[in-house]
Formats: C-alpha cells, structure tokens, sequence
C-alpha cells in the first residue's frame, strides 16, 4: 500500500542553501533533492508537494503572493484569520479525502510543512484530521488565539487520541521567533498532543540539509514500511 505525506510550503518565507525560484511545490521538491543530493523518496510512501495559491496578503501591503492564508500581524500575539485559515483547510483536506476514497487509510497519512505551511498542517491534524498517523512543523507557530488550541480544548475532555508531533526550530530563525515555535509545542502538548521538539543551534529560517536529513528519518519513524508494524 502506498503512504502519503503533504509538504506544505510557505512560498514567501522559505530560503535554503540552494537555488530558489520562488517557493512552488515542485521548489521544494528541488530544494530536498539538491541539499540531499537525490530526492526524498521512499520506496512505501508517495510525497505530493501542493502549492499555494496566490492571494492578497496583508504583511505584503495587500500584494499578491502566494500563502496558504492571511496574516495581518507576526507574533504570540498576532491575531489569526480564520476565514482564511480555514477556507484553504477545506480545501486542502479534499486531498486528504481523495488518499482515504483511493484507499490509503488516515493513520497511514502524515501532513507537514515549513514555517506558513507548517502553521497549516497543525491546523489540517489537530482539527480536521486527527486520525492521522503525525504532523511535522518546521519554523512554524500559531498565535495564542489560534483555534487549533480552542478545538484541543475540547478534544482533550473526550481522551482523544491525537497525532503525533515532530516539531523542528532553528534556534537562529529569524522570522519565526524561536520561543514562538517553543511556546507553540508547549501548549500542544498541555492539550493532549504528544511528540518531540528538536531545535537546531545556529539555524536561520530555512532548511539546511541536516534538518533534512532528520526529516527523512522522522517520516520513516511515523510511516514505517508495513511489514515492521
């Protein structure tokens, strides 16, 4: 059976010691196979590499670009744009659906993403899909209002079991405060979410190939071959 993982990339904030086009999906595709010197491939998991739509972003003075949301504000205490947030939710899941309808079942799915995209992902596992096998979130972090923790709320009173976290900071990130991705797992974690935190010394925001390198083994380590089940 073949298994899925979602890489989900912020087009505008990604860079990495490699050539950049422009942050589509296919980029970081290149991105992972240039800093690994082939392509991030399994022989039991297909990786599909979405790209986001292009759309008025408010940090860019309303410019269009493309992100998987808007944000008017960075920060702890920036406010979250539900509409937005969950508009491309909807639509990203109808993804997920297709994997499920095609056969491959949830807990054999893993969404992650980097900085933006990670933000999406823990909204995509930890409200829309929570019978999935894990997210992974790179130099990402949701603001205190998130609604992700307001579902958590709620789930955590039911004893839900809830997909597993690996999340990934560089300690030097400079666009996504360190302490945002440190605060954001916290919390995850006070709601019921379990996982591990892993940052990187020295580490800007963008991926270098030790952390992709580790990606590699943390999706093998949450989407072992089915005959080591």
């Amino acid at each position: 059976m073949v298994q899925v993982i979602y890489i989900y990339v912020s087009v505008k904030r990604i860079k990495c010691h490699a050539p950049s086009k422009g942050g589509t999906g296919d980029d970081l595709r290149d991105t992972f196979r240039y800093l690994l010197r082939e392509d991030l491939c399994f022989p039991h998991i297909r990786i599909l590499y979405p790209t986001a739509p292009v759309r008025p972003y408010s940090l860019a003075d309303g410019m269009p670009s493309s992100v998987w949301f808007d944000r008017v504000n960075l920060g702890l205490n920036s406010v979250e744009q539900k509409i937005s947030t969950d508009a491309m939710a909807k639509q990203l899941g109808q993804l997920v659906d297709a994997e499920v309808k095609s056969g491959i079942p949830l807990h054999r799915i893993v969404i992650g993403g980097f900085s933006m995209g990670g933000a999406m992902a823990l909204h995509l596992g930890y409200r829309f899909h929570k019978k999935i096998a894990g997210v992974i979130a790179i130099g990402s972090f949701l603001p205190n209002d998130s609604a992700v923790y307001q579902d958590l709320e709620q789930v955590k009173a039911a004893d839900t079991t809830l997909p597993l976290l690996t999340q990934i900071h560089g300690e030097a990130d400079e666009l996504v405060n360190f302490l945002w991705g440190r605060n954001t797992f916290d919390r995850l974690c006070s709601l019921g979410v379990k996982g591990e935190f892993t940052a990187v010394p020295n580490l800007g925001h963008f991926l270098n190939r030790t952390v992709t390198i580790s990606l590699r083994e943390k999706i093998l380590k949450l989407l072992p071959e089915e005959h080591s089940l």
